[in-house]
């Protein structure tokens, strides 16, 4: 199942070592980028938690199956767009696969999980988006030089399509993952029930203002890196990547302080404090141009131990142990909003005032982190 949504984030990793091929080939503006970047997380901004709450009807496995085939299906068409009107569209509908697969997994995974092994098993679920994401760009690091992003898109196509098979193969015959009865309410009843609940909505705030400040830094790196460090996409892409990773160990080290007795809030907040003046120092004048690279590693490492203890959080500030889909589907529509404002906003940023301007956008989102973790805390 982990393995499934790291497939799933190679279609979020694949984007930012393209964006200079996509521009030059189709003529994309920054703006234009800046909704590519975003384009993934619209459907899940638009209804998570309506999507969580099918999923938890129709089945989370079937669900889970379906979406990864959506994946490489629109990863196939996407290749082969004319313009980047059309390619705009097949990531929308990326989107819906990605959002599907990944409200999915979690509640699969507290289901599996012995009650002792759950909290190690959500930590390490954390790290599909730095895991999946990172490997693609790497992976498009080496595709990128003499091909395009077509190749790219194929080559995510191509990882989907084998994931899908041994879904098929390993996951379906499994019969410890098939659907359990349960007394379901209404849709919107059990909708309002998670969405006035203080503890959801203040996590969701959190992860809303995370994924806006990272999918900022680690969607603009690559340009960064070629327009103001002259290196290149190849390079971009794995520096980028490296970067990317290096969340991983956030994730973990989440897991680590929380079983030492650290509240969820202290963590989060402490994390996202401090990461305030490091994320300014990689779009501010002034710092040199290597120091903004080993700053962008500082903060991806660090940060990272805020998804870790947001998913952790879950069954904590769920309303009801049968709202956990839904809870999470609310966390991953917070998510995916900070992810569809953040590129767009630092893009037009960026065309006015230069790549400093972007630090406002960074640090403003980190601090509401902080704020919606202590919220949190209070709920």
């Amino acid at each position: 199942m982990v393995a499934t949504g790291i497939v799933a984030a190679f279609h979020v990793g694949k984007v930012p070592p393209s964006i200079p091929s996509i521009r030059e080939d189709l003529g994309a503006s920054l703006g234009q980028a800046g909704w590519l970047l975003a384009m993934v997380n619209l459907t899940a901004a638009m209804g998570g938690m309506a999507i969580a709450l099918t999923v938890d009807r129709f089945g989370h496995r079937r669900l889970i199956v379906l979406g990864t085939a959506l994946c490489c299906a629109t990863s196939l068409l996407g290749a082969f767009a004319g313009s980047i009107d059309l390619l705009l569209v097949w990531r929308f509908l990326e989107g819906l696969g990605f959002i599907v697969v990944t409200v999915s997994i979690p509640t699969l995974l507290l289901r599996v999980a012995a009650p002792t092994d759950r909290h190690r098993a959500m930590t390490l679920w954390t790290s599909y988006m730095p895991a999946g994401a990172g490997s693609m760009m790497l992976i498009a690091a080496v595709i990128l030089p003499g091909t395009s992003w077509r190749a790219v898109w194929l080559v995510a196509s191509g990882l989907s399509g084998l994931m899908l098979v041994a879904l098929l193969l390993g996951a379906v015959p499994r019969h410890e993952l098939d659907a359990q009865p349960a007394t379901r309410r209404p849709i919107l009843h059990e909708m309002a029930e998670v969405a006035t609940n203080g503890g959801p909505l203040a996590i969701a705030l959190c992860f809303g203002a995370y994924n806006c400040c990272w999918l900022t830094v680690v969607g603009f790196l690559p340009t960064l890196q070629v327009e103001r460090l002259g290196f290149s996409a190849s390079t971009a892409a794995i520096v980028t990547a490296l970067v990317t990773v290096m969340n991983i160990a956030g994730n973990l080290t989440a897991g680590w302080l929380l079983q030492r007795g650290l509240s969820h809030a202290v963590v989060i907040a402490g994390a996202s404090i401090s990461m305030a003046f490091c994320v300014a120092g990689i779009f501010v004048d002034g710092v040199p141009d290597l120091w903004r690279l080993v700053l962008a590693g500082v903060y991806s490492a660090v940060i990272g131990v805020v998804p870790g203890a947001l998913f952790t959080s879950l069954p904590v500030h769920s309303p009801l142990p049968e709202l956990v889909g839904a809870s999470t589907g609310l966390l991953l529509q917070g998510s995916n909003l900070g992810g569809l404002i953040g590129p767009p906003i630092a893009g037009a940023l960026v065309a006015s005032g230069g790549w400093a301007a972007a630090a406002w956008l960074t640090s403003s989102a980190l601090g509401v982190v902080a704020a919606g973790a202590l919220i949190s805390a209070l709920a």
